[in-house]
This record gives structure tokens, sequence and C-alpha cells, in this order.
């Protein structure tokens, strides 16, 4: 939006709760839409920053607005895009996952998602009437999978996170200095690596956040003691990159575990115990060395899986990347393709007992777990192993498949046409 002194505003247009406003002579941030503003040369901007991510209409601050410009005659008014934003969590391995939506266009992103949280996500995603382009990670976790590549499966988004990380399944490899696009709102890369060498920070201006992952927590950082970390390239990643940001911005990490959501670059600066400013690199490097902390549970997990996008975990099945959805969503292949593959998965037939042993009798090796009961037995499986799903014609085997990936299952098909099609094609039974 752009106004000039005297014009009348736009009362549906929204800006911040608590935010100032700042003359400058400087051309137009890049955030700034040309076609908004008069292209006259030299003219002054008055940008308008969110400080509370509250929002309230014009009307409130008309008198504000007026009063500005009958001071600064000539000035035009420039509104930083307001942001949707959500803050998620998974309680077991303490990972804070955001929601960032541009709310005109509907585009959205989801920074470190949790495989095991995915259909929670985008649940949220759907019931806001959002489309998600893209999920980043802020490095290769070792504390949990990314959901990445099943949030790819279902909505569609684009996977995306460091060039450095040498991460397999991605399609966009992110560097310092990239410009992600949600809409109107522009999402900066800042490259933060000590607590891994892939270590990227999330900045937003507009919003006046940075998302840290790890790298800097709060009145804490991450560890810098595997995945080649380095407690010398952290210090300066926070110092150059996060402390250089203006004191106001908010700050939201990677993970927190007291219970805290939020923080500023002014706070960790005073009261960070590793890494305010009275800290010397020294002193950081000589802290961050004496840690002595026992190794990540599940980072002989974690690693691997994140090194492929999340798609298949502890050497799983590459063919599994290569499944394609019908419309109804549902994860198929064929009988052909089962034959392929060997005795390579576990076949899980989800009929009741007497179809089992029935005419149309049953894959040799498979088990029998009926549709029924299948989430109360599934909940002892293992979630990264592959399953092949059969049922009669392919209907209720569709079903449990999708149930099992809500549960967290990554790596789950339906046999399409079922036992019907399995025998049709003469193909072995018990």
């Amino acid at each position: 939006m752009a106004a000039n002194t005297g014009a009348v505003v736009d009362n549906e247009a929204e800006v911040g709760h608590g935010q100032k406003a700042e003359a400058t002579n400087a051309s137009p941030a890049p955030w700034i839409q040309a076609k908004e503003l008069a292209q006259v040369s030299g003219t002054r901007f008055t940008t308008w920053y969110f400080l509370s991510h509250r929002f309230i209409k014009h009307e409130t601050l008309s008198r504000q607005l007026l009063n500005f410009w009958t001071k600064n005659p000539g000035t035009y008014l420039a509104v930083m895009p307001s942001m949707l934003f959500r803050q998620l969590f998974d309680p077991t391995s303490s990972t804070y996952t955001y929601l960032l939506a541009d709310p005109k266009t509907k585009q959205a992103v989801l920074i470190d998602p949790v495989k095991e949280q995915w259909s929670r996500d985008l649940q949220i995603v759907k019931e806001l009437g959002l489309s998600l382009i893209a999920t980043l990670d802020t490095h290769v976790h070792a504390d949990h999978i990314t959901a990445s590549a099943l949030l790819k499966t279902h909505a569609g988004s684009k996977i995306m996170v460091s060039k450095e990380g040498e991460v397999s399944g991605v399609d966009r490899e992110l560097s310092h200095g990239d410009i992600i696009e949600m809409g109107e709102i522009k999402i900066e890369v800042r490259s933060t690596p000590g607590h891994t060498n892939c270590s990227l920070s999330y900045y937003v201006e507009s919003a006046n956040m940075v998302f840290t992952g790890d790298a800097l927590l709060i009145r804490g950082c991450g560890r810098t003691d595997f995945q080649q970390g380095d407690p010398r390239k952290l210090y300066q990643s926070i110092h150059q990159q996060i402390f250089s940001l203006p004191d106001d911005t908010l700050i939201y990490p990677g993970h927190d575990y007291k219970g805290r959501t939020v923080t500023s670059v002014a706070e960790e600066k005073k009261y960070n115990a590793r890494l305010s400013l009275d800290k010397s690199e020294e002193e950081f490097v000589t802290i961050m060395e004496n840690l002595d902390l026992p190794r990540p549970k599940l980072i002989d997990i974690a690693v691997p899986g994140n090194k492929v996008s999340g798609y298949h975990e502890n050497g799983g099945s590459e063919a599994f990347k290569e499944i394609v959805r019908g419309p109804s969503g549902i994860p198929e292949i064929s009988v052909e393709w089962v034959q392929a593959q060997g005795n390579n998965y576990r076949i899980i037939d989800v009929r009741e007992p007497e179809e089992f042993t029935g005419e149309l009798s049953h894959i040799q090796g498979s088990e029998l777990s009926p549709l029924g009961g299948i989430e109360e037995a599934a909940s002892d499986w293992t979630r990264e192993s592959p399953l092949v799903i059969v049922c009669r014609s392919g209907g209720r085997s569709g079903k449990a498949a999708l149930k099992l990936e809500q549960m967290g299952f990554s790596q789950v098909v339906s046999i399409a046409g079922g036992m019907l099609r399995w025998n049709a094609l003469g193909a072995a039974v018990a």
C-alpha cells in the first residue's frame, strides 16, 4: 500500500500494533513492490515494522498517521506484508516446527517439520486454507527425522536444505544470501555453521523474526562436538549473522527444554550464558570443549534418515521413493512390483482370518493383521521398516496404508487389486 499526505487510509489494510515509523531517503527495500509507490526519484519512504505480531486496523492509527504526515510532507507510507505464524512442538524431541504463511497468497512453508508430526502439521495447513510450497530444514538433525519427504508426497512441497549438508532428494540446495519467496514475503537464508557444518538460519525482515535452529537457543546454543561442528565457527556465526540483526528481532530456536518459546537479539546479547557480548571467543571455545555431553540417542538413525530427506531410514528401500500416489492419495503398487522386489519387505494382510485361509489364500510369508485392529497391532512395529499392505481387492489395504502413515510409518504401500489381482496373474500363494 502507498499513500501520500492527506490520503484516505484503507480501512481494510492491517498494520502492526506498537509499530514505529522511520523516514529515510534510501531506495525502497526489496519487499516493497514498485507499483505500490510513486515513481519519484528521491522520494522519502516510511517503513512500519511489525514488533508484537498483533494487528490492528488502520483507523485506530489514523490520527497518528496524519500527525506524522503533517510533520513530514511528501513522505510515502510502505506497509511491510503481514505474516501468518504458528509455533508447533514435538514433545518427544522437544523440537519446534514453525509454520509461516503469506495471508494474501496463502503460500506457506514449514521450518524443521518432524516425521511423527507430519499429519498434524498438514492438517493445520489445510484447516487454514494454505498451500504448502516448501519445507526448510535448518540442518541435518541428530535427534529426529525430518517430515520433508512425507510432506512432499502428500502436499507437493519442495524440499530445501543447505548445500553443505550433501542431502539427497532435495529440490533446492540453499546457500548464504539466498532468498526464498513466499508470496509477498521474503525469507533470507543466513549461513550459521558451528553446531553442524550445514546449519542455516532463516531471517524474515518483514516479520522481525529469525529462526536459528540449533545454532542459537534460548540462553544457550547447540553442541559443537559432532557433524563437523566447530565452536569458533559457531561463535562467529552468532555474532556476525544473528547479533548483527536489530536488537528487537525475535529469535525462534529449534528446541527448548524448559518451556520457553521465544527470545530476542537484545536478550541473548545480554543473558546468553555462553554467547553474551561479555564472553570472548576463547572463553566460548573453552566452555564448549568441556561440556562432556553424552552421544545423542538417535544419531545413528536420524542422521542417515535426514541425509536422504527422510525418504528411507536405516538403509530402507530406494524403490519406495518412486511410488506415485493416485487421486485418492493412497500409495499403490502393482503385483508385478512386489514380485520384482522379492522378499525385501514385510507384507501385512488386513483381511479377516477366514479370508486369509480361504479361497484366495495368502501371499507366502505375509502376516495377518485385520484392518479393525491395525492401529493397536502397529503400535509395536518399527516405524522405519518398509510395509506392503494387501487385502481382497485393494480397498481395505488402502485405508490401512493411510492410517499407518498417519501413525508415522514413512514407507507404506498398498497392492492395487489385492489378492484378486494376485491370483489372476498366477502369482504364488501359500
